[in-house]
């Protein structure tokens, strides 16, 4: 089980990424507070995506976050590490993403 830190490590390292995708920030119109559930370490962080970007991240949960991700902690870091397809995740429920469907739409342009 990762632990805390290398989660908020992993959101940061997620957020220097998008940074790096000029490209795609031009591009995506999506301006959402963001909630991310760790529910076996009992925690969460929060963050807004703003422009193709991440920011603001956070320690603790955002009930009222547009956009809301829960995943283990293994799995989170497996997903900002590459190690874990997103589509994959959510299909077999290792991972849940709650968001109106034309911001999923969006969000596959930044994963």
């Amino acid at each position: 089980m990762a632990s805390a830190d290398e989660c908020r490590q992993a959101l940061h390292d997620l957020a220097a990424r998008l940074d790096g995708h000029a490209e795609t920030r031009g591009k995506l119109d999506l301006d959402r507070t963001l909630a991310c559930r760790v529910p076996d370490l009992s925690t969460a962080f929060h963050a807004r995506l703003a422009g193709g970007r991440l920011l603001d991240i956070a320690d603790g949960d955002d009930p009222k976050a547009k956009i809301a991700l829960t995943a283990n902690s293994d799995d989170l870091v497996a997903l900002v590490t590459g190690r874990l397809d997103v589509t994959r995740a959510i299909a077999s429920r290792q991972v849940s993403v709650k968001a109106n469907p034309f911001d999923l739409l969006k969000l596959r342009k930044l994963l």
